[in-house]
């Protein structure tokens, strides 16, 4: 399959260091990779260029949940495209999660597949991140109709049709229950939006935590979910 209808957006900000050979590595598997540069400083988007993405300017910071609405809009002017996957930029992503989550989408049941970091072993978060993580997805599910396991988790496909109705406005962390309350809510043909999850790997590594990964960071999720 060569996954022609298949766009990877990912959000970036100050990845000069990294975010060569994650194109490079998602490349060789999803030719289509738009890059979001979202006012980095460092060359980030000379970089991606450079490993094949397409990359999107904004002039200024304007937030990660900004950089998604920004993408999203690009993949939907290809008419190629089925599926969007939102991908992180600092490697933590595995490319081939996203592949085990395309093919639950491409099976036709579900609209929607979220990645999930508590449905298997794989990933090695400390108990304090697991347990305010935790709190948040609580939280999300009360409040959203969903039911999920890991609601803050950035690897996601999405069906066309339900990139094309999402309006994200909340642009720090909180677009992430934006994102699950807006298709929690959302119907299609008058029915809603039909959605699963797979376990996918998180690769904490000394240069994700640095970059913002940090039981703080995990914190601040929490804290914006509830005085957003």
């Amino acid at each position: 399959m060569d996954n022609a209808d298949v766009w990877l957006v990912v959000p970036l900000y100050n990845e000069a260091a990294v975010i060569g050979d994650v194109v490079r590595r998602s490349r060789a598997t999803f030719p289509n990779v738009v890059c979001i540069d979202d006012g980095s400083k460092d060359g980030s988007a000379e970089v991606a260029e450079a490993a094949g993405a397409v990359v999107v300017r904004h002039p200024v910071n304007l937030g990660q949940g900004a950089a998604l609405q920004t993408g999203f809009d690009y993949v939907l002017s290809d008419p190629r495209m089925r599926y969007v996957v939102t991908f992180d930029a600092d490697g933590q992503h595995q490319v081939h999660d996203v592949e085990v989550m395309l093919g639950r989408i491409r099976a036709g049941d579900v609209q929607v597949v979220f990645g999930s970091r508590f449905l298997d072993g794989r990933t090695d978060a400390s108990l304090l991140k697991r347990l305010v993580l935790r709190a948040a997805v609580t939280y999300t599910n009360a409040t959203t109709g969903t039911r999920l396991t890991d609601a803050h988790n950035g690897l996601r496909v999405l069906h066309r049709d339900v990139a094309s109705r999402l309006q994200i406005t909340q642009n720090r962390m909180a677009h992430a229950s934006e994102i699950v309350a807006q298709i929690g809510a959302m119907r299609i043909g008058g029915h809603r939006v039909a959605y699963a999850e797979e376990p996918v790997h998180i690769l904490y590594t000394d240069y994700s935590r640095a970059k913002g990964q940090s039981l703080w960071n995990t914190v601040n999720i929490l804290a914006e979910l509830i005085w957003r």
